[in-house]
C-alpha cells in the first residue's frame, strides 16, 4: 500500500470517549472533522491538553447543559489553560435509551446502571415504567452500558446515549427516556489560539473576567460594559478563583463578534475595568440566529463618534 505524498495530513480531534457519547455526536456535526482521526480521551483536561501540547488539532468539549447549567470542569480548564480558542459551537439534544444484554426483556429489569445525572433526568419515566427498580451509579453514560457487556456490572439494563447502539451489540428496551424533551447540551470546538473567523452576523463571543476588587456594585460595573453598548449576554456564570473565599471569575457569552464596533468597544472597556480578561473566541452561533440590536448601537454610530472625536482633537470646524 502506498500513500500520496501530496495528500493533506489527517487532522486529529480529541473528544470525551469512548465511542457512542454525546460528545462524539457533537463532533460528528463538524464538516471538517469527517474522515479525520478522532482521538478518544477520558476527561476534559486530557482533551484540552492534547490541543495545547500538539497531539490534536482541536478538541470537542461540553460547556453548558440546559438542565444542569454550566459544565464547571470545562469552564475552569479554559480559565487556567492558556493558548486555547473556541472556534465553533454545536448543540446536541439530550435523550437517553434503555439498553440491555441480548435476550433481556423490559419486564426482566430490576437493577439499572446509570450515571447519576442521566438517572436524575430520567427519573419520571423510570418511576412510571419500572417503579420497583433500583439504581447502581456508573462513572459515565457509556460506562453504564459497557459494564453490561464486559461483565463488570450486575445491572439488568443501562441508561445510555442513543449513539451506543451504533457501536455495540445491545438490545434496545426503550427510547426517549428523558423527562425534559427540550434538554440540550452545548459543545464547543477548541483549537490553539488563532485569529477569529470572519463575522457572520450570527455570532457569539466568549470571555472570562475577574472583578478588580470586592466592593458594592462591582458586578454591576462589569455588566455595564455590555449594557451601555447594547450587547445581550446569553450566559453569565460565576466560578471560584480558588485563592480565597468570596473571590470569583465570571464566564460570559455575549451576542456578537469581536469585529463588531460595539463588541470591540465593550472589550476595551472591560479590559480597562478588569485585572484579568481571557478572550475565548468569537465564533458562529450554533442556532445561526442573527444578532439583533437597536440602531443606536450600529457600527456606523461608533465609527461616526470616533471621527467626531478626531475632528475635535485636530481642530476641524464642526459641520
Amino acid at each position: 500500500m502506498t500513500t500520496d505524498p501530496d495528500a493533506p495530513a489527517r487532522r486529529t480531534y480529541s473528544y470525551l470517549g469512548p465511542a457512542g457519547t454525546f460528545t462524539e455526536a457533537a463532533l460528528a456535526q463538524v464538516p471538517e472533522a469527517r474522515n479525520q482521526h478522532w482521538r478518544s480521551v477520558r476527561n476534559v483536561g486530557e482533551a484540552l491538553a492534547d490541543v495545547v501540547e500538539g497531539r490534536s488539532d482541536a478538541a470537542m468539549i461540553a460547556i453548558e447543559n440546559s438542565v444542569d447549567g454550566g459544565v464547571s470542569t470545562a469552564q475552569d480548564a479554559l480559565a487556567t489553560m492558556p493558548g486555547l480558542r473556541i472556534v465553533g459551537e454545536y448543540l446536541v439534544p439530550v435523550d437517553f435509551v434503555l439498553v440491555a444484554r441480548p435476550g433481556t426483556a423490559l419486564e426482566d429489569v430490576s437493577l439499572i446502571a446509570a450515571h447519576p445525572v442521566a438517572y436524575a433526568q430520567c427519573l419520571q419515566w423510570l418511576t412510571r415504567t419500572l417503579p420497583a427498580h433500583a439504581h447502581v451509579p456508573a462513572s459515565s453514560n457509556v460506562a453504564s452500558a459497557m459494564g453490561l457487556l464486559d461483565g463488570t456490572s450486575d445491572a439488568d439494563a443501562a441508561i445510555a446515549p442513543p449513539g451506543i447502539l451504533e457501536h455495540h451489540d445491545l438490545t434496545l428496551l426503550a427510547r426517549n427516556l428523558g423527562d425534559n424533551p427540550n434538554a440540550v447540551t452545548r459543545f464547543v470546538l477548541v483549537a490553539r489560539t488563532v485569529a477569529p473567523p470572519a463575522p457572520t452576523g450570527a455570532d457569539k463571543t466568549s470571555l472570562i473576567a475577574e472583578l478588580p476588587d470586592d466592593h458594592p456594585g462591582a458586578l454591576l460595573e462589569m455588566l455595564e460594559q455590555f449594557a451601555t453598548r447594547g450587547i445581550n449576554l446569553s450566559l453569565l456564570a460565576s466560578r471560584p478563583i480558588g485563592d480565597a473565599l468570596g473571590r470569583y471569575r465570571f464566564v460570559i457569552d455575549a451576542d456578537g463578534h469581536i469585529e463588531d464596533e460595539r463588541m470591540a468597544d465593550a472589550l476595551l472597556g472591560l479590559r480597562r475595568f478588569s485585572p484579568k480578561v481571557i478572550f475565548l473566541g468569537s465564533y458562529p452561533r450554533a442556532d445561526r440566529a442573527i444578532v439583533r440590536y437597536p440602531d443606536r448601537y450600529s457600527d456606523d454610530v461608533f465609527v461616526e463618534a470616533r471621527d467626531w472625536l478626531r475632528g475635535l482633537l485636530s481642530g476641524e470646524p464642526e459641520a
